[in-house]
């Protein structure tokens, strides 16, 4: 009988956050249209991607109609993901690469985009997920925990991480826990490349 971690890990398994979530930005950038493969002017630049961004999000969280926001508010929201995603002056990298077509163009900033808005989505699905399972838990079930995800994982671990009574592990559990999907996405590449 599968236990609470069992059940958590299951449900922050790869399949189930960042590859649904990679496969639902990849559907959000094929059904969305565009005028040109290139756009030349500022304000027509920040109205395709507010557009898109209002599309991806209705696409990556499974809403039944989209939710507009403010001109301004969306704009802000666009400038955030393209930060992450290309640094400081995000928007304006950004705009060069689709005003000029170079590295892929207005499509590659769109699929940057994305694949930036679902990475952010399935953390945060994995961080409420983990934070719900380990608030819950008595500080009995806390350290049962440890001791249950040592024995089952502890074999994927730096050994320097292990060693002793792997404190740092017990000590630091739910912050493991938000690593272990990247660790088995990381063990699924083994091998395909």
């Amino acid at each position: 009988m599968p236990t609470k971690l069992d059940r958590l890990l299951e449900s922050i398994h790869p399949t189930k956050t960042t590859e649904e979530l990679s496969r639902r930005a990849d559907d959000a950038l094929n059904s969305f249209s565009v005028e040109a493969p290139q756009i030349e002017v500022w304000d027509r630049f920040r109205h395709c991607l507010i557009r898109f961004l209002h599309h991806a999000e209705t696409r990556l969280l499974r809403l039944s109609a989209p939710c507009h926001m403010g001109v301004e508010f969306a704009w802000g929201r666009c400038c955030q993901i393209l930060m992450r995603a290309y640094g400081p002056n995000g928007e304006k990298t950004a705009f060069e690469m689709a005003r000029t077509g170079n590295e892929g163009g207005l499509y590659a900033v769109l699929k940057k985009m994305a694949q930036t808005m679902a990475d952010q989505f399935a953390q945060n699905e994995i961080e409420a997920k983990i934070g719900t399972y380990w608030n819950y838990l008595s500080v009995n079930e806390k350290l049962a925990a440890g001791d249950e995800y040592l024995a089952k994982y502890g074999h994927l671990l730096p050994s320097e991480l292990t060693e002793g009574s792997a404190a740092r592990i017990r000590a630091n559990l739910p912050k493991v826990l938000q690593e272990h999907s990247d660790l088995l996405r990381r063990l699924g590449r083994i091998g395909r490349t």
